[in-house]
């Protein structure tokens, strides 16, 4: 079929969703199912990728979210079906479709699951497409949903640092002064544990930022090393534990490490362990001190760090960073979506 008169298709259903009532756009989803499965049928990947994308968006864009959303799932199916990759113009149509959803369409959330995971079937990064996850862990942050925006922003690109530093900071606001370096572990701490060096920086340096601008009173003292700064805070030992884990992973000497802990023993023990398998694996990951071996090492560790929305620390990002990734258990995948593999 000629793509002129696939565009004709196109615009004859687009019409009948803005001027239709609901039982015609209805009608104009049904329509859009059976000719997208002859398209897929004839393995012609391009037109039937071009017929739902445009009346699935049509569909979001008139409040008809469950039609809609289901025709962005099937979309993505196709792209399954293709074997297409998440190259830039597949991403494009799918982001587009996303912005469109209300925040409540229950069809939502199985778009975002059916997406990530096409990525990570077939792109490049086995957790998913960071660029994905960047977009949808800011809108869920835009919408004040701080946990699913951790599971997002953890996998995104070299903007996600930031934006969800930005969350985390706003979330720290609303609770008492002293639990800054809770909330800021939440970044830094799950950064570095797959090895996302620059990342766990730059979570770190935006979110003291924020804190030294809003609080002009507090004392600070600056300590700098190649690629960190790290402001301390004599009211907030525990944040100066993450800024000073941040010089010594640099360096990476074990007794370095172990000096820190124990400086900083009594603070950290205050926190009943949440902090404590974190700080193992970092251990042997950075400076080769084996960490107790246990059968599920994570699992208290994330039942503790995010249960009930309490503040803790941990989550994980993703992106290329060489060879030295750690291994990580499929406990994770629960909370992370598209992580099992990641580091295999």
């Amino acid at each position: 079929m000629s793509s002129s008169k696939i565009e004709k298709i196109i615009a004859r259903l687009q019409k009948r969703i803005a001027e239709g009532a609901f039982e015609e756009q209805y009608e104009a989803a049904q329509e859009t199912r059976l000719v997208a499965a002859r398209y897929t049928k004839q393995a012609n990947w391009p037109a039937a990728i071009d017929i739902l994308s445009h009346v699935s968006q049509a569909l979001l864009r008139a409040g008809q979210g469950g039609s809609g959303g289901d025709l962005a799932i099937l979309l993505v199916d196709v792209y399954r079906q293709a074997g297409q990759k998440p190259d830039g113009g597949a991403k494009g149509k799918l982001v587009t479709c996303l912005r469109l959803f209300d925040r409540a369409e229950p069809t939502r959330k199985k778009f975002i699951k059916e997406m990530i995971e096409w990525s990570k079937k077939f792109g490049d990064y086995p957790a998913g497409d960071p660029e994905l996850h960047h977009v949808v862990g800011s809108l869920y942050a835009d919408e004040h949903e701080a946990e699913e925006a951790e599971r997002h922003l953890i996998l995104g690109t070299k903007d996600s640092p930031e934006v969800l530093s930005r969350m985390e900071y706003e979330w720290y606001k609303e609770d008492d002064s002293h639990t800054a370096p809770l909330y800021c572990a939440r970044a830094v701490l799950p950064y570095l544990l797959v090895a996302n060096v620059r990342a766990a920086n730059a979570s770190y340096r935006a979110f003291v930022s924020a804190l030294a601008a809003d609080n002009k009173g507090l004392s600070v003292q600056d300590v700098s090393s190649q690629g960190s700064d790290v402001r301390i805070f004599p009211s907030l030992p525990l944040l100066n534990f993450l800024g000073l884990l941040l010089l010594a992973v640099q360096k990476g000497t074990p007794d370095l490490f172990r000096q820190l802990k124990s400086k900083y023993g009594a603070n950290i023990n205050e926190l009943g362990g949440t902090w404590d398998t974190a700080l193992e694996m970092i251990a042997e990951m950075y400076f080769g001190i084996q960490r107790p071996r246990q059968s599920n090492p994570l699992f208290d560790m994330m039942g503790s760090l995010f249960g009930g929305g309490a503040p803790g620390v941990d989550k994980v990002d993703q992106r290329p960073v060489g060879s030295r990734r750690p291994q990580l258990p499929r406990d994770w995948t629960d909370r992370f979506p598209g992580l099992d593999g990641l580091g295999n």
